[in-house]
């Protein structure tokens, strides 16, 4: 099985092709380049084929390749005025963050649903405006060959001062988006922290989909109360029952950590060590799915 890691935060610190050479320096299978940010990316600039040229260069000098990408989000924004430039453009950042993840061959990129209101309330409403926004995108991934993989999403309830869940926290709803849009450009995505954070058991979630349905993995471990995004096993998730569900559906996916806390908390001088301990970690649990 493939184990993977994102290039954010490194690429922060060191730029995007020295966290490639880092992470393949480390032991990785493959990398996970983040498109989160738009700002200052210059994916999303004017000279962006010679940039994703050097990236792509840079990736097969070091020999390890792309399988995974989050594209940037929020995927719409509210009405308010300060908004409107974004949510004008972001159809078109999307579509340029499809065809970056897929020339540097990407199989899947992660586009989070449509969620910027209250999900409660609005639930019906809200997959109205997704089923119209990621049948919209279809035809792009199916241009360059690459996947769109649905998140279960959370969401802040400032009230309370919790995360609370979101479109497609709860599996079924997950499942009944990639039902109705049925389509094979679609999977997806189980952010494995998300799951624990907001209530919901992994195990269950991952039984639900099935190897068919789940396309792809956000690996991370939390303390249940925050979006703590760290290595597994520095948090409150039992992942040897994780890993048991996975081999017991036949996951045939990749394992892509998304512990970008994890290395923020880390000095620029140890990411290097940082790296080979989260792909180590990587490849004991692989290993312990295949062994099961």
């Amino acid at each position: 099985m493939i184990v993977s890691t994102q290039t954010m935060p490194i690429a922060d610190r060191i730029g995007t092709a020295e966290a490639i050479r880092l992470l393949a320096a480390a032991g990785f299978d493959a990398y996970d380049i983040t498109l989160n940010v738009i700002d200052g990316n210059p994916i999303f600039g004017e000279n962006y084929k010679e940039y994703l040229a050097s990236l792509k260069a840079a990736a097969d000098e070091a020999g390890i390749t792309c399988n995974q990408s989050h594209a940037p989000f929020s995927s719409r924004r509210d009405d308010s005025p300060k908004n409107e430039y974004y949510n004008e453009h972001i159809f078109d950042w999307l579509v340029r963050a499809l065809e970056a993840a897929a020339y540097l061959g990407a199989k899947n990129i992660v586009v989070h649903p449509i969620n910027y209101m209250t999900y409660r309330g609005n639930a019906a409403y809200l997959k109205d405006m997704n089923m119209d926004f990621y049948r919209a995108l279809a035809p792009h991934a199916k241009r360059v060959g690459i996947r769109i993989a649905l998140e279960n999403t959370g969401q802040w309830d400032a009230r309370r001062g919790i995360f609370v869940d979101s479109v497609c926290a709860d599996v079924r709803e997950q499942i009944d988006y990639l039902d109705t849009l049925a389509d094979d450009c679609f999977v997806a995505c189980l952010d494995l922290g998300h799951c624990g954070l907001l209530g919901h058991e992994v195990t269950d979630s991952i039984r639900a989909l099935g190897a068919d349905r789940l396309g792809a993995l956000h690996v991370h471990d939390n303390d249940f109360r925050g979006d703590n995004h760290t290595a597994p096993f520095l948090g409150k998730i039992e992942w040897l029952p994780v890993l048991k569900a996975l081999a017991d559906i036949g996951y045939r996916g990749d394992f892509t950590f998304e512990c970008y806390s994890f290395f923020r908390s880390c000095p620029t001088e140890v990411l290097g060590e940082a790296a080979r301990y989260l792909c180590s970690l990587g490849r004991y649990m692989t290993k312990h799915i295949a062994q099961i």
